[in-house]
């Protein structure tokens, strides 16, 4: 029962920290468009 438990716990930190990344790269991407459009 433990090992499952780490498993969840482990799945959902996984999960966050992928959309977190997720994330930043959307907000990147986005900057480096509005950004390249002014040069």
């Amino acid at each position: 029962m433990k090992k499952l438990l780490l498993l969840a716990a482990v799945a959902a930190v996984g999960y966050v920290v992928w959309q977190k990344y997720a994330q930043d790269r959307d907000e990147r991407d986005l900057w480096a468009e509005v950004t390249d459009t002014f040069e």
